[in-house]
This record gives structure tokens, sequence and C-alpha cells, in this order.
């Protein structure tokens, strides 16, 4: 808010403008009950992520985001909650400068209302941030099939399937819901991952939880709006 200087009054300027709708696949180093959806401690003690997407609908203010890959790689000592964490940020090197500038800031956790979103959220835990990265990240997904294949050279491989179902060998088709209280999804897709990182997050993880999620955020917070991935429910 600025003053006027002929009135005294206090002026508003327009906020930043921003959408962020994002497909995304995300591997952790926990078991298939990810304290974090569970509000349960974490399966080894600390924990690690990888988060990849692809944007399919999104802008900054005037700048365009859509068809552009990015990476979320964190690392915390312990629970998430208790911070100390570290977080690299990778961004599609296909992106020009003020796209680069703009997905930083919303990865970042810089746009928008403190901790409306997971970005916000995450970065008030940690406490280390490495530089950014702008490298072609090839991405693989399908969410509803809870499969994945991605690659970032020299930093990120990363596979993922569905678990299967040990009584008849066939994919095993789990989902959660969150109607509320989530700051990331509404509905997300399970499946098992496997991830290796090099680089200044260096850490690995095999046959641990994944999810296949909409990311969907703007200015003012996370979108409750129904996925398309709960177009089975045929309600």
């Amino acid at each position: 808010m600025f003053l006027n200087k002929t009135t005294g009054k206090g002026v508003t300027t327009m906020a930043e403008q921003w959408i962020f709708k994002s497909e995304t696949y995300d591997n952790c180093n926990c078991a298939m009950n990810c304290g974090c959806q569970f509000n349960l401690p974490s399966t080894n003690g600390y924990c690690q992520s990888a988060f990849i997407g692809h944007v399919v609908e999104g802008h900054f203010n005037e700048t365009p985001l859509a068809g552009l890959n990015w990476a979320g790689l964190y690392k915390w000592p312990g629970e998430i909650k208790d911070g100390n964490g570290k977080r690299q940020i990778v961004i599609d090197e296909r992106a020009d400068e003020a796209q680069r500038s703009a997905l930083e800031t919303i990865i970042s956790g810089r746009a928008g209302e403190p901790l409306s979103n997971l970005f916000s959220v995450f970065a008030s835990t940690c406490s280390e941030f490495c530089k950014t990265l702008f490298l072609p990240i090839e991405l693989v997904a399908d969410l509803e099939g809870r499969t994945a294949r991605v690659e970032i050279p020299g930093i990120l491989k990363s596979r993922a399937s569905p678990k299967i179902n040990e009584f008849n060998g066939e994919p095993f088709h789990i989902a959660i819901a969150r109607p509320s209280g989530s700051f990331e999804f509404t509905y997300a897709e399970l499946g098992l991952g496997s991830t290796s990182v090099a680089g200044d997050m260096e850490m690995a993880f095999e046959g641990t939880w994944a999810h296949f999620c909409i990311h969907h955020f703007n200015q003012d917070g996370m979108v409750r709006e129904r996925s398309r991935l709960t177009a089975w429910l045929g309600a």
C-alpha cells in the first residue's frame, strides 16, 4: 500500500495474479502410508522427496507458463514440521527469462499468501536453499495409470508404477481424497517409485511412496476444484 501525497489516504496496488496448474508426480522415502497424508510420523524419522511436474495451465501476470516442466527437491534431517530442511528447484531449460523468474517465484513459495500452498509451507520449513538449476527435464507420466519416468541429466532419475496386488498379480488401485485440510491437493492416485538424485541434493530411495496429483494454486491459495482424476467416480 502506498500513501497518496494529495489525500493522505492509502492506495492499494494491484496484486500479482497467477495460476499454477501442474500434473505432478512425487516420490518420497516413506512407505506406502506417508505420514504427511495421514498425520503420522515419517517411516524413517526423516524426510526426502522429489516433486516433478508439467504445467498444463498457468500464467504469472502476463507471462504464460503452460507446457513447461519443473522439479522441487527436498531433504529434512527429521520430521518436516521440525524444520532445518534443504531445497533445490529445477526449471525447464526451455523457459525464457520471464518464465524462469515466474516459475522460481511460485515454486520458491514467494508468491501468494503465506502458508497457502505446498511451496510456501515447505519453504517455511527449510533453512538451506541451493542454487536453482535450469536443465532439460524429461517427464513421461500417466496419472491415472500411476506410472512415471523422469530424467534430469546429471541430477535425477526416477521411475514409478502401481503397487501390485499380491493375491492376483494385478495393479492395486488405491487413491486418497482430501476434501479439506490439505495445502497440496484434493485427490491423488498412489503408487510406488524409485528415485536417485546426485549433486547438492544427493539421495536415493527404492519402492517407496509415490503419488500423482493435480497441483492447482493461485494467488489466494489452493484451488479446490474437482480434479479430472476423479472422473471415475461418475458424480
